[in-house]
């Protein structure tokens, strides 16, 4: 996606996001207090099927029930999460339209893409963080490799000839495999998709070799028989898969990788309209029911605070600025 790409879609929304912003700050304390009177958009900047639509979908059903109005749920995939990001940013500042954020569009991709239609930092208020998971290193099963180590190996025999899918440049299965081939020291070519299903649809047809993917999209297939886990990227053994490896245990000492996500809005949406967010999102996470689903799936409900989310935004934007950099990685 090029930058001609983003500044096209910036035209579109500019003038409708402009005059509803002198509407949202012209809003009354009262005004405010009365949130929501009408559905909230919670914008996914990944395709449907992925970890993260998935995540968001079984939040927006609990959202619903504490704020008194549907959270629909809308796909806006494209550029590492940045289309996504992007609608968000230049949305009125009224708590009516919401982010999914990711690793991706608010860690990664201010250092990885050359030029970003938006600032993840400025452009957004944090509302809380919501989970955080390892992923699963899984390959085709005509692969001839049953370990970490032996798919190192394969690929230092065949340069080239693994690609690497993920759900598209910037997101933590891109980064997640850059770090492995970085350290492995191994040339395994990147392709991106417009999210995760799409990937794991050709990961299975043969058309790519290898992804990193969440376990909640993943171990499914695995179950199945349709793909062969390697190993899970976090620093421990996950309990759903208690019998896989960690990278670093299999092969490449110092590997870990995890993602996450979390819900922004727009810069300068009222404080009380955040609370009133951040007070649903923190409850979902609470509800037994929602973190037995997500921790089946070896995903970590967390539920932060506005500011803890917005620490955590600017240390891991700094840490995945350092692998970004190593790795000398770029994307127009």
């Amino acid at each position: 996606m090029t930058i001609m790409t983003f500044n096209q879609l910036r035209a579109v929304t500019a003038a409708m996001a402009a005059g509803a912003l002198i509407g949202a700050l012209a809003q009354s304390p009262a005004q405010a207090s009365d949130y929501p009177t009408k559905p909230i958009h919670f914008i996914v900047p990944a395709a449907a099927g992925g970890p993260t639509g998935i995540t968001t979908r079984l939040l927006a059903e609990r959202m619903s029930e504490t704020l008194g109005q549907r959270v629909l749920v809308e796909p806006r995939p494209g550029a590492g999460g940045n289309l996504g990001a992007d609608v968000v940013a230049r949305a009125a500042p009224d708590g009516y339209t919401i982010l999914m954020a990711t690793i991706g569009t608010h860690a990664i991709n201010q250092t990885l893409y050359k030029h970003l239609p938006f600032d993840p930092i400025k452009d957004f208020t944090p509302i809380s963080q919501v989970v955080q998971y390892p992923l699963l290193l899984v390959v085709n099963p005509d692969v001839p490799a049953k370990s970490v180590q032996e798919l190192i190996a394969y690929a230092k025999a065949h340069p080239g000839k693994l690609n690497r899918a993920s759900g598209g440049s910037g997101t933590s299965m891109h980064l997640s495999g850059e770090l492995f081939v970085h350290q492995a020291g191994i040339d395994m070519p990147h392709v991106p998709y417009k999210g995760s299903a799409p990937a794991l649809a050709d990961l299975m047809g043969d058309h790519v070799q290898v992804m990193f993917d969440s376990m909640i999209t993943a171990l499914p297939l695995v179950k199945g028989g349709k793909l062969r886990a390697l190993a899970v990227t976090g620093q421990q053994r996950s309990p759903v898969v208690p019998e896989l490896p960690t990278v670093a245990e299999a092969g490449l000492p110092g590997y870990s990788a995890m993602g996450w996500i979390g819900v922004v809005a727009p810069a300068h949406t009222p404080p009380d309209v955040v609370a009133k967010l951040n007070a649903s999102i923190v409850k979902a996470l609470a509800d037994p029911a929602l973190r037995k689903i997500l921790i089946d799936q070896a995903v970590e409900p967390v539920g932060s605070s506005p500011a803890e989310f917005a620490a955590f935004i600017k240390s891991e934007t700094a840490k995945w600025a350092i692998a970004v950099r190593g790795a000398n990685l770029s994307v127009e």
